[in-house]
């Protein structure tokens, strides 16, 4: 199989890895469908900064003319942000039409995962998972994230699971499919706006250190799967739960009431509840990336490190 026909990795992520330094995998549907230009590519180079300043080198991934691309460019960065919902949401089922095709597409969870698993990298840092939606009994709506995790050897750092969805029911699949879910300093799975969720993680973990060990060991074994980290939100951005909560709510009644189904499902919730909340939820979602990212470095140092 020759992976270089589908997969190009910037010299400096291959520089990096081949050295053993430490990487960290970035999503890019944050900046094609998380916020509006250039809010949407600001937010992308300060993430790669936030990792640049912690010690490690950032890869932002994204499918560029046929190619999952690990490690973009800044001048891809603005041309996937001025595309902005032009480009395509990639998830795995969409990647071999898109690369036969040679079009671009925003990688998701799964797809950030998959290409960051391709190049050798073994940690991914993000806003929140996809998971099990509310209803999912009748409907079957189960984000592709989920299957990804239980499959591919990536770390996945992020603020828990959309609050969107339904949290307990995500916690059992992970459960089922041997998914280790780990809270950050903390024992309970935070809901990505909101630090609390009264759900309990598998394991508290303190330190970057024992993350990593724990990680290695999977690897070691040759368990197969990734890792789920969660990190809450910092406290100062943690919105009040009843009143996230609400707006939800209302997003979600809109949503049924339009009839929008599927992948569509979760671009237009997020962005109801942005308008709902007068744009603080889009501001805490960017604030919960850059702790996502910070805590993402940390962990893929100690990793390189051992």
């Amino acid at each position: 199989m020759d992976l270089k026909k589908y997969l190009s990795v910037s010299p400096e992520v291959q520089q990096a890895l081949d050295s053993g330094k430490p990487v960290v995998a970035l999503e890019s549907t944050i900046i094609s469908h998380g916020m509006p230009y250039p809010q949407n590519v600001e937010t992308a180079l300060s993430v790669e900064k936030i990792i640049r300043d912690a010690g490690a080198i950032p890869a932002t991934i994204a499918i560029i003319r046929g190619k999952i691309t690990v490690g973009l460019t800044p001048d891809e960065i603005e041309y996937l942000g001025k595309k902005g919902l032009k480009v395509i949401k990639a998830s795995r089922r969409d990647l071999p039409v898109l690369l036969a095709r040679g079009e671009d597409g925003a990688t998701t969870v799964t797809t950030t995962m998959i290409g960051a698993a391709l190049a050798g990298v073994r940690v991914f840092a993000t806003g929140g998972i996809g998971g099990v939606h509310r209803g999912a009994e009748t409907t079957m709506d189960i984000s592709a994230d989920l299957e990804e995790l239980a499959q591919t050897p990536v770390m996945v750092i992020c603020a828990g699971a959309k609050s969107i969805l339904d949290l307990g029911l995500t916690l059992e699949y992970l459960e089922t499919k041997g998914v280790p879910v780990i809270g950050y300093r903390t024992g309970e799975l935070p809901a990505f706006y909101t630090r609390t969720s009264g759900f309990k993680v598998d394991y508290r973990m303190d330190t970057p250190k024992e993350i990593a060990d724990a990680f290695r060991v999977k690897l070691e074994m040759g368990l197969a799967g990734g890792m789920l980290v969660t990190n809450p939100i910092p406290e100062a951005y943690s919105m009040d739960p009843d009143y996230i909560n609400h707006n939800i709510a209302d997003a979600i009644a809109e949503c049924e009431r339009l009839g929008i189904k599927g992948k569509e499902t979760t671009p237009f919730l997020l962005d109801k509840i942005q308008k709902l909340t007068g744009g603080s939820s889009l501001q805490a979602n960017i604030q919960l990336v850059f702790n996502n990212a910070r805590l993402g470095a940390e962990v893929a140092r100690e990793l390189a490190a051992q």
